[in-house]
């Protein structure tokens, strides 16, 4: 039978999960949804990744036709491509995800998947943004005539352990793979796999395959 999960969760002690958790059973009764789960903790979006987290738990055992309902994305992660992966697999899953202060429900329809696009190229943004302002930073320091950087060769892509892998990586993210079971089969940690994808820019293109396939379904 299909779960509903209400996922809560705040940062410190202090904070109660009460008023998020109010929202969405006021929403689930609006929509005549019932809640069959509730998942919370204390933890920050900022300082742990969602794989340290028991959120990744919930992700892990969520499958096709179950829903995800949190008060809003933040509560997933404070960091925007992280929002847009950990959505943009559930659906490719199976899982609709709702958002309560958004009003907003992802669920595998197209105009979920052009939602999810367009959060993919603000996440985008937000990383030419942040990669701008790292490198004046960095130009800053060198003018200061600090020493940056590695060893020259320590970074190059064919010393990554799992260089060459990036198709077969696409593929199973594609196919709805999880980053656990991926990371399993590659025989490394999860978090070796999760700054691969970023160092590769595997989910640039993982996203850009998946916005082709929706508009040539659309056509």
């Amino acid at each position: 039978m299909p779960r509903v999960v209400a996922y809560v969760r705040v940062s410190t002690i202090k904070q109660e999960t009460d008023n998020q958790l109010t929202g969405i059973e006021a929403y689930a009764a609006r929509e005549h949804l019932e809640i069959t789960e509730i998942v919370g903790e204390t933890i920050s979006g900022y300082k742990s990744t969602i794989t340290e987290r028991k959120f990744s738990d919930v992700l892990d055992s969520l499958e096709t036709g179950d829903t995800l309902i949190v008060s809003e994305t933040s509560r997933i992660s404070r960091r925007l491509l992280d929002v847009l992966n950990t959505i943009q697999q559930l659906i490719d899953r199976g899982v609709t995800v709702i958002t309560v202060k958004e009003n907003i429900v992802f669920k595998d329809d197209i105009n979920s998947k052009v939602l999810a696009f367009a959060f993919g190229l603000s996440a985008e943004i937000e990383r030419s943004l942040i990669s701008s302002r790292t490198r004046e930073a960095l130009a800053k320091k060198k003018a200061e005539g600090i020493k940056l950087g590695r060893p020259i060769g320590s970074t190059s892509p064919d010393k990554l352990k799992l260089y060459g892998k990036d198709e077969q990586i696409l593929d199973w993210l594609e196919h709805g793979v999880s980053k656990a079971a991926i990371a399993s089969m590659l025989d490394v940690h999860r978090n070796t796999l999760n700054r691969y994808i970023e160092q590769r820019e595997i989910h640039k293109e993982l996203l850009w395959r998946r916005f082709q396939k929706t508009t040539n379904k659309k056509k």
